[in-house]
């Protein structure tokens, strides 16, 4: 089924709006979002990315150089979540302290340059999943123009395909602290060993990937066609030996494979649903 008239949904409700800043992780959908937001509102549109220990390694590249061709105004504003009270010690609503920190950050800006309204790249899937975000952005009056218009997570990589966007295909990049089991306390010191691990993997080609921190024993979820890849004697002694020289002990594979939201399986199943 076309994908257009949720395109034209989304753009009609792009249209009824005066002024938007966009909170913009430079993932698929914030990108698609941005891009269609650009396209209706041109100059009227600026993008927001908050950047921190949390972020995942190359993604702000990323969204620097789309605002870029987008010709989009981008605000990149440094923050560290593991500041904010009860962050750090990775309740199962974390992500509410760190959304509620974002949209806090773009209310000011918008405040700054008077624009009307901030806006989120939520789909409708999301709505389904364990997002303690959507909570923050209830409070706090965020939009969720996707949403509105009906998009899936699935739709809006064949839109963004349609549009010529490179991120259509990318992999889900969640911030960094989604590998730490619930319940264990996140640091800049095991948020840049996990960020260094992941770049290890990274560095031999693999796409979709996690490394899972518990504590002194690292668990790699891949996908399972990627597993001989790492089980190639030369490629499993190099990946270990380098996880080990991060400061891991232990280094596993995950036989399960990748699973996004995996550490999600401790939570009741209503609220279980991908989100990291």
């Amino acid at each position: 089924m076309s994908v257009e008239p949720k395109v034209a949904r989304l753009r009609d409700v792009l249209g009824s709006l005066d002024t938007v800043l966009v909170a913009f992780s430079g993932g698929v959908d914030s990108s698609f979002l941005l891009h269609e937001a650009a396209s209706v509102l041109g100059p009227r549109c600026v993008a927001l990315t908050t950047v921190s220990s949390t972020t995942p390694s190359g993604d702000l590249d990323d969204a620097v150089r789309l605002a870029a061709r987008l010709g989009v105004t981008h605000v990149v504003h440094d923050t560290d979540e593991l500041a904010i009270p009860g962050y750090a010690e990775n309740p199962v609503n974390r992500c509410y302290f760190c959304k509620d920190n974002l949209f806090e950050i773009c209310a000011a800006e918008a405040r700054a340059r008077g624009i009307a309204v901030i806006v989120d790249g939520a789909n409708v899937d999301d709505l389904q999943e364990h997002r303690p975000g959507l909570t923050a952005a209830a409070e706090q009056g965020v939009r969720h123009p996707l949403v509105e218009a009906g998009f899936t997570k699935a739709e809006i990589r064949d839109a963004s395909r349609a549009a010529g966007l490179d991120t259509w295909d990318r992999p889900a990049s969640p911030c960094l602290s989604s590998r730490f089991p619930y319940g264990t306390a996140i640091t800049h010191d095991a948020l840049s060993r996990v960020a260094a691990a992941e770049d290890v993997l990274r560095a031999l080609g693999l796409r979709e990937l996690r490394v899972r921190h518990h504590d002194t024993l690292a668990r790699i979820e891949v996908p399972a066609d990627a597993m001989p890849r790492l089980l190639d004697p030369a490629v499993r002694e190099h990946v270990a030996s380098e996880l080990r020289r991060l400061g891991y002990l232990w280094v596993t594979l995950d036989l399960a494979g990748f699973r996004s939201g995996s550490l999600n399986d401790v939570l009741p199943a209503k609220n279980k649903g991908p989100e990291g």
